[in-house]
C-alpha cells in the first residue's frame, strides 16, 4: 500500500518550516507520495497555496498526457462545451478522461492544522469532510481571539467541543524509551493521559503519531510509541515529521530558528537540528524506517481515504441582501433607476438609460446583483456620513455603478464597455475597489463589522514576506556578522533583490566575498528572500459572507484594536473565488471634501465629483505648464516633465497621463512611440486587425493592464486557463517571481501569429513591468477624474485648495513650506498663525475686497497638541492680550506657550519671539495660584530688554517651529554672497 504524509511543517509556521507548501507539494508528486497534509502550527495560513501548487501539477500532467495523446486544448474546451448543455448542468466525465488519469499521480492534498495546546501534546487535525473544516475553523478562530495578534490559546476542551469529524494525530508518543518507563506529568505519560481522553471523545478518530529522529534511538523509541498505542487504543501512524522539502535547506531552518530564538546559529545548542532527515521520503524509505511496524505505514493511506474534503468543496456565498420582498435583482434594478433619475434631474437620456438595461440584464444572468448590493450599501453609509468616497475597478467604471452611485464618472465623460469589466466567459466576481477620505475610513470599517458581525466579515490578510534587506539584517545577524557589516551589506540592496549583492559591490564595502561565513551568509539570503514572517493585515480588503466566515476560514485579532483579520491573503482568496471589497482609503478625497466644503462655505455652490464643470480649457491650460503641485497624481517630478510633453487636453488624456508614466509601459518601451504618434511624428498603425480593436484609443500602442492581457489572448493564442495563470503571476510577481515562465510561450505565439519579434519581446516586457506595478484602464479612469477635480480647484479656487491640502496632511510629495510657497505664487494672501485668529485648522478670511486669505492654523506648529489649540481658540473670547491671559483663560500649560512664542503667534499682541518666550517662561505651573491673580499680591517684574531677532534668525525659527516661513527665501539672505561681483 502506498504512503501519505499526514503532518508535513511548511514555512507558515513561520521562521519553523523550511520549505515553501508549493515546494513540499512538488517534492511529494516527485517522490510518488499519494498525499500529502500540510499542518502549521495553529494555522491554516499555507494550505490555499499547496492546494493551488497542488492543482496546478495535476493541471501539467494533464496537459502532458493529453499531448502525448494526440488530444489537444482544443479538444478538450469542445467536449466540455458540449458537456454544459446535458440535463442537469453536469459536465459529463468521460471514460479514460485524460485529465483524470494524470490527476491521480498528482498528491492529493489533505488540508490540516497542527494545534497546540496549553499543558497538552500537540495533536494534527484533519478534517474528514466541510462540517469538520468549518468545525477546525471555528475552534482555531477560538484560540486566536482570545490571544494577542499571531498567537492562539487552545485548550484541550476546545478540542473535545469542536473536533468531531476530524482525524487526531497525537504527537508525542515517540519520546525517549526511559520516559515510558517512568510517566511524568510530561512527555509519554502526558501522551498517554491525552490519548485515553480522546480517545473515548472521539473513538476511532484518534492516533499516535511517530516518527524518525536518526539519532540510533529510533527502534526502541518506535517500539515505546507502539505499546503506547496499543494501551491507549490511538493505533500506530507513519510520519516522516518533515519540515522542508530536501535536506539541503537544513541550514536555513537553523538560520530561522536563530531568528526565532533572538539568538545565533553558533548559539542555538540543541535548538539546533541534529541532522538533515526532517524532509519528505518515498514510501520505500519509509517502509525501511517503519519496518518493524509495517502497518503504521499502511495506516496512512487508511487514513487518507476516510478523508473527503477538498479546498474546492469551499462554496462562497455572496451576502444575502434581499429587502422589502424584493429579490436582489429586482432591489439592484429599482436602485438603478432611482440613481438615473436623480443622476439626471431633467430625464434620463436614451444612451444611459439603454446601458443600463444592458447592464442589468448581464449582471442577472451571472448573478451579481449581491455584490453591487453589498457595494452600494457600503458607499451609502458612507454619504449618509458626509464621508467622499469614489469607486474603481473593473466593474465600477459602469452606468449601474455611476447610478448608485458607487463612482462619479458617467457616460459622458468616459467610455464603457461594461462586458469588458463583467464577463459570461470569465467565472469569476466583478471588482470594485473604493476610496474614502483616510480621516474617516475607520467608520466605514466599523459599520461594515457592526452590520455583518465579525463572525461574516473580516479584513484579508498580508503575508509579510522577507526582503532582501530585511533577510540580510536578519540573517547577517544570525549567523553572527557585526552590526557594521550588517549595515554595509544592506545599504547595497534595493526592492526585492532575490538575486544578491554582486561580489564587486562587496569588496566596495571592504568585505571579503570569497569569506566562508560571508559567502554562507548571503547565499542563505537569497534563499530566505520570498519566505514569509508574518502576518498582517491587507489595507482594505474585506471579506463579507451570507454564512459564517469563520467556517470558511480562522479570524484573527489584527494589531489595530477593533480589527479582525483572516488568515488568508488576496491571492489565495482568489484562487478560491471568494469575493473581496477593497474599502481603501485615499488623502486625496479628505482633501476634495473639505475644498467642496470650504466653496459652498464662502462662495454658496456646492459641488460633488460628478457636478463639477466638465472639460474646463483654463484647466487643462494649467497642466499643460506643469502646473500642478498638490494635484492628484500628476505632481511628481517625472509627472511633471511628462505633462508638457503629454499636453492633456481632454479627460481621456488625463486617464493615459495616470497610466503611462509606471513601470509598464515605460519598462516595455511604450512611452515614446505614443508621444510620436499623438504628436503626428509616427503614422498609427495596428499589428493587427483584431489587435486594433484592443489597441484603437492609444494609437496602437499598448499602454493599459487590460490591453496586456488582450494582447496575450489574441496576439499570443493563450486560452483562458492560460490567461488566469499570467494574470496570477502577476499579481504575485514581487513574491514569486513567475512571470518570465510564460515568455518562450508568449512569444512564441506572438510570432505564429505574424507579429514581429520585436513587437513581441517589448509586450512581454511591458507585461512583466506591469507585474512590478500596473495601472489598469477602469482604475486609471478613476483616479483620472480625482486629477481633473483637484486641477480645478487649484485653478478657480488656489487659496481654498491650499487650505485644503494643508488640512489633509500627511499626503502627497510635497511638504506644508512648498504648499504654501506655491498657493503665494499664485496670488494667495498666506497670513501667520496668531494666538487671536487662528484656529486648530488652517483657515480662509475674506479680506476688505472679497478676496480670500489663507490664514495658517496651529496645526503648523510643532509639538503643539490638538486639545491644547482648541482650548485656546474656545476660550478666546474678544481677544487674548498677554500670554498670561492664555494661560490663564484658555488654560495652555506652559510648554504650549512656549510653542506659541516659538512659532512667533503672539506678534499681534505686539510681542516679538523672544519677548513672548521671555514671558512663557515666566509663567509655572499648570493653574494660577490665588495670590497672584489679577486682584492678589503680585510681583511687578522690571521689563526685560531683549535684542531683536535678524531677519535670517527669523526664518530659521520659522522653519524650526513651523517647517515653513512666510518672510524671505532662506537663499535670498544669501543672494549677495552667491551673486559674482564686478571688478573695475
Amino acid at each position: 500500500m502506498p504512503f501519505a504524509d499526514l503532518s508535513a511543517t511548511s514555512n507558515f509556521t513561520f521562521l519553523t518550516g523550511a520549505s515553501h507548501p508549493e515546494e513540499m507539494v512538488a517534492r511529494a508528486a516527485e517522490l510518488g507520495l499519494e498525499a500529502i497534509a500540510i499542518a502549521d502550527r495553529n494555522t491554516l495560513a499555507g494550505v490555499v497555496r499547496a492546494h493551488v501548487a497542488a492543482r496546478e501539477i495535476a493541471r501539467e500532467q494533464a496537459a502532458a498526457l493529453r499531448e502525448k495523446r494526440g488530444v489537444t486544448s482544443a479538444d478538450v474546451a469542445a467536449r466540455g462545451a458540449r458537456g454544459k448543455h446535458d440535463a442537469g448542468g453536469n459536465i459529463p466525465a468521460p471514460k479514460a478522461e485524460p485529465v483524470a488519469l494524470a490527476a491521480r499521480s498528482a498528491p492529493r492534498l489533505l488540508a490540516a492544522s497542527r494545534l497546540a495546546f496549553e499543558g497538552h501534546p500537540d495533536v494534527t487535525a484533519i478534517p474528514t469532510d466541510r462540517a469538520a473544516w468549518g468545525r477546525l475553523c471555528r475552534l482555531l478562530t477560538l484560540g486566536k481571539r482570545r490571544a494577542a495578534k499571531g498567537a492562539c490559546i487552545l485548550r484541550a476542551e476546545d478540542l473535545e467541543a469542536w473536533g468531531e469529524g476530524m482525524i487526531l494525530l497525537l504527537h508525542g508518543g515517540d519520546l525517549d524509551p526511559a520516559q515510558e518507563a517512568a510517566p511524568s506529568q510530561r512527555g509519554a505519560g502526558l501522551t498517554a493521559q491525552a490519548a485515553r481522553r480522546w480517545t473515548r471523545r472521539f473513538p476511532g478518530h484518534v492516533f499516535t503519531a511517530a516518527h524518525p529522529r536518526h539519532d540510533g534511538r529510533d527502534a526502541a523509541r518506535l517500539m515505546a510509541a507502539a505499546r503506547l498505542a496499543e494501551r491507549s487504543g490511538a493505533p500506530l501512524v507513519a510520519l516522516s515529521g518533515a519540515m522542508m522539502h530536501a535536506a539541503r535547506r537544513r541550514a536555513l531552518a537553523d538560520v530561522l530558528t536563530a531568528i526565532r530564538l533572538g539568538t545565533t546559529v553558533e548559539r542555538l545548542g540543541r535548538a539546533a537540528l541534529a541532522n538533515a532527515e526532517a524532509r519528505l521520503r518515498d514510501e520505500a524509505e519509509m517502509r525501511r524506517l517503519f519496518a518493524a511496524h509495517p502497518e503504521a505505514v499502511d495506516r496512512t493511506m487508511e487514513i487518507a481515504g476516510r478523508v473527503s474534503f477538498s479546498l474546492d468543496q469551499l462554496a462562497y456565498e455572496y451576502p444575502d441582501e434581499e429587502s422589502g420582498g424584493e429579490t436582489a435583482q429586482e432591489r439592484l434594478a429599482r436602485l438603478a433607476a432611482e440613481g438615473l433619475a436623480w443622476r439626471y434631474p431633467d430625464g434620463v437620456p436614451e444612451k444611459p438609460r439603454a446601458m443600463a438595461d444592458r447592464e442589468l440584464n448581464l449582471i442577472g444572468k451571472l448573478g451579481y446583483a449581491r455584490y453591487f448590493l453589498t457595494v452600494r450599501d457600503i458607499v451609502a453609509f458612507a454619504r449618509s456620513r458626509g464621508i467622499l468616497c469614489q469607486g474603481r475597478g473593473s466593474a465600477a467604471n459602469s452606468v449601474v455603478c455611476y447610478a448608485l452611485g458607487i463612482t462619479a464618472i458617467g457616460p459622458e465623460i468616459g467610455s464603457m464597455v461594461f462586458e469588458r469589466f463583467v464577463s459570461e466567459a470569465r467565472d469569476e466576481p466583478p471588482d470594485i475597489d473604493v476610496d474614502f477620505e483616510h480621516e474617516r475610513r475607520e467608520e466605514v470599517i466599523q459599520h461594515i463589522y457592526r452590520r455583518y458581525g465579525r463572525e461574516r466579515a473580516g479584513l484579508c490578510a498580508t503575508v509579510i514576506h522577507y526582503r532582501a534587506r530585511r533577510a540580510i539584517r536578519e540573517v547577517g545577524r544570525a549567523m553572527g556578522l557585526g552590526e557594521d557589516a550588517v549595515a554595509a551589506i544592506a545599504s547595497q540592496t534595493w526592492g526585492w533583490g532575490s538575486e544578491g549583492v554582486p561580489e564587486d559591490r562587496i569588496r566596495e564595502i571592504g568585505l571579503d566575498p570569497t569569506d566562508r561565513r560571508l559567502a554562507l551568509t548571503l547565499a542563505l539570503c537569497r534563499e530566505i528572500t520570498g519566505f514569509p514572517r508574518h502576518l498582517s493585515q491587507h489595507v482594505g480588503g474585506f471579506v463579507i459572507t451570507s454564512g459564517r466566515l469563520d467556517e470558511l476560514v480562522p479570524i484573527e485579532n489584527a494589531a489595530m484594536e477593533d480589527r479582525t483579520v483572516i488568515e488568508w491573503d488576496k491571492d489565495d482568496i482568489d484562487a478560491l473565488g471568494i469575493l473581496k471589497i477593497d474599502v481603501l482609503s485615499l488623502g486625496m478625497l479628505t482633501c476634495i471634501r473639505k475644498a467642496f466644503a470650504l466653496i459652498e462655505q464662502h462662495h454658496g455652490v456646492r459641488y460633488g465629483l460628478a457636478s463639477i464643470p466638465a472639460e474646463e480649457p483654463a484647466v487643462y491650460d494649467m497642466l499643460c505648464a506643469a502646473d500642478s503641485v498638490g494635484v492628484f497624481q500628476v505632481e511628481s517630478r517625472a509627472q511633471m516633465n511628462f505633462l508638457p510633453r503629454m499636453r492633456p487636453r481632454c479627460f481621456y488624456d488625463l486617464v493615459i497621463e495616470v497610466a503611462i508614466v509606471r513601470p509598464g509601459p515605460i519598462q516595455g518601451d511604450m512611452v515614446h512611440p505614443y508621444l510620436r504618434r499623438r504628436r503626428g511624428e509616427e503614422p498609427v498603425s495596428f499589428p493587427s486587425n483584431a489587435l486594433g480593436e484592443v489597441l484603437g484609443k492609444t494609437l496602437g500602442v499598448p499602454l493599459f493592464q487590460e490591453q496586456a492581457m488582450q494582447i496575450a489572448i489574441i496576439g499570443a493564442g493563450f486560452d483562458p486557463s492560460e490567461a488566469d495563470r499570467l494574470r496570477r503571476a502577476l499579481a504575485t510577481f514581487r513574491k514569486t517571481g513567475t512571470i518570465h515562465t510564460f515568455r518562450e510561450r508568449f512569444v512564441a505565439g506572438m510570432l505564429a501569429n505574424g507579429h514581429e519579434p520585436d513587437f513581441a519581446e517589448r509586450c512581454f516586457s511591458q507585461i512583466e513591468g506591469f507585474g512590478e506595478y500596473g495601472f489598469p484602464e477602469s482604475h486609471a479612469a478613476s483616479f483620472a477624474l480625482l486629477v481633473y477635480a483637484s486641477a480645478w480647484i487649484k485653478r478657480f479656487h488656489p487659496a481654498i485648495f491650499a487650505c485644503a491640502l494643508l488640512n489633509s496632511q500627511p499626503m502627497g510629495f510635497y511638504a506644508p513650506a512648498q504648499i504654501v510657497r506655491d498657493a503665494r505664487a499664485h496670488g494667495v494672501r498666506v497670513r501667520p498663525v496668531c494666538v487671536n485668529a487662528s484656529y486648530w485648522d488652517n483657515a480662509i478670511e475674506r479680506d476688505a475686497d472679497g478676496a480670500l486669505a489663507l490664514r495658517l492654523g496651529f496645526r503648523q506648529i510643532k509639538g503643539l497638541g490638538e486639545e491644547d489649540a482648541r482650548w485656546i481658540s474656545a476660550a478666546r473670547g474678544n481677544g487674548y492680550a498677554a500670554v498670561e491671559d492664555v494661560w490663564r483663560r484658555a488654560g495652555a500649560p506652559p510648554p504650549a506657550l512656549a510653542r506659541l512664542a516659538e512659532a512667533d503667534a503672539f506678534a499681534s499682541l505686539g510681542l516679538d519671539r523672544r519677548e513672548a518666550l521671555w514671558a512663557a517662561k515666566a509663567v509655572a505651573g499648570d493653574a494660577p495660584l490665588p495670590l497672584f491673580a489679577p486682584d492678589g499680591e503680585g510681583i511687578v517684574e522690571p521689563a526685560a530688554h531683549l535684542p531683536k531677532l535678524t531677519e535670517g534668525e527669523q526664518v530659521v525659527e520659522d522653519y524650526v517651529a513651523l517647517r515653513l516661513t512666510l518672510r524671505a527665501h532662506p537663499l535670498a539672505l544669501l543672494r549677495g554672497l552667491l551673486t559674482p561681483q564686478e571688478t573695475s
